[in-house]
This record gives C-alpha cells, structure tokens and sequence, in this order.
C-alpha cells in the first residue's frame, strides 16, 4: 500500500487585499510540519501543490528535496467569485477581520453553489468535484510509496468527503474543521484509495507546538 499525505497550507493573509500570501505564522507551520514528518523519516518520493502561491511556498518551508509538480485540480474554489455571482452588487463586506461572519456566510455559500442555486459562477460545483478527482488521480498513478499534497481546506475537504461516499454538505463540514498545516492521510493501490487520518496536527502537540495553531 502507497500513502498520500495531503497537507493544508499554512496560514496565509486572512483580511489583507492579497491572501494568497504566507503569514511569517504560516511559515513557521509549514516548518513544523516538515520537522515532524522527518523525525518520522517520513520522507515523501513525490511532492505535488496547486499553483496558488500559498501551497508552493508552503511546500518550499518544508523543505523536501523533490522538485513539486503542480495540477490546478489542487487550487482551492474561488470563494470571491462565488460571492460575486450569489449577491451580484449586493455582497457583504468581510474584509474586515470579523471571523464569524465570514465563515457563516462562506458555508452558506458553498451549501448554495453545492445545490446549483448560484447563477453563473466562474466555476460550477460539478467542474470543481472533477478537477479535485483527476488531481487525486494524477497524484496516485505512480510508483511513487509517499505522495505529498499541499493543497487547500475546500480541495481536501471534498477528497476526504469523495473518499467516504459522503453527501456533498459533508466537503463543507470537513472544510471548516481543517487546520492550517494538518495532515490528512489516505492510503491507495490500483483502484483503492481509502482515508486513514484526517486533520492531524501531531506537529502542534507540545506547549510550543500549541501556539502554531490556526485555522484561517
């Protein structure tokens, strides 16, 4: 059995007119990750991000030595976007630091774009559930016994969700618990591909450790 560990990037710039930029938290997380996983000599034969700044750097703070690969199937949905297309002229203001009201109204966003009830988005739901699918397909047809992903909460989300046959509220369920720089693990030969650890944080699990926590 192959492994397929599919890290969340660290945290990016949550508020700030560009988030697609790691914060110097961010980075310390991603080191902590990759910290870990070598004293684990957990070392990955293949490294795969998406082509969002925050998954490359991410990969990058960690600190393996194969060159990444990248496959836009790993870049998170366009949650701007998505805004846009549901309020038109009329989309609430959550650039302003208000964590609660932002995570409200991206679930129920997503729950609204899941059920087709977004007119014309620049992505549809089914588009994004097939991308996620052939990135996790490209990244397990290998000979490779360690894949690395670093990825975003949603694209993780609904692989986890895919893997378990799960409703499609469950990716947005998922999405919401997933921490910066978790780890999820599924294991995969031939046609099986089954979740074994999802939204594993052992990097944080020392007093020092604790304070590299975060969620957005």
């Amino acid at each position: 059995m192959a492994e397929l560990l599919v890290l969340r990037h660290g945290q990016a710039s949550f508020g700030a007119d560009n988030y697609d930029v790691l914060s110097d938290l961010g980075r310390a997380q991603a080191r902590a990750a990759g910290a870990w996983l070598r004293q684990m000599e957990w070392t990955p034969d293949r490294v795969i991000t998406g082509t969002l700044n925050r998954q490359i750097d991410t990969a990058s703070e960690m600190g393996f030595a194969p060159a990444p690969e990248t496959h836009a199937g790993l870049n998170e949905y366009d949650f701007a976007n998505l805004l846009e297309a549901r309020f038109k002229d009329a989309a609430p203001e959550l650039a302003t630091g208000d964590r609660r009201q932002h995570f409200r109204v991206l679930r129920e966003t997503v729950f609204a774009w899941q059920r087709g009830e977004i007119e014309n988005p620049a992505e549809t739901w089914d588009a994004f559930t097939a991308r996620v699918e052939a990135a996790r397909a490209f990244a397990t047809d290998t000979d490779a016994k360690r894949v690395l992903i670093v990825s975003s909460g949603g694209v993780i989300g609904q692989m986890t969700a895919a893997s378990l046959h799960a409703p499609a509220a469950h990716m947005m369920n998922l999405n919401l618990q997933i921490k910066n720089a978790a780890m999820t693990r599924f294991v995969f030969s031939g046609s099986l591909f089954s979740l074994n650890e999802f939204n594993a944080t052992p990097h944080y699990a020392t007093p020092q450790g604790a304070a590299l926590m975060s969620y957005s």
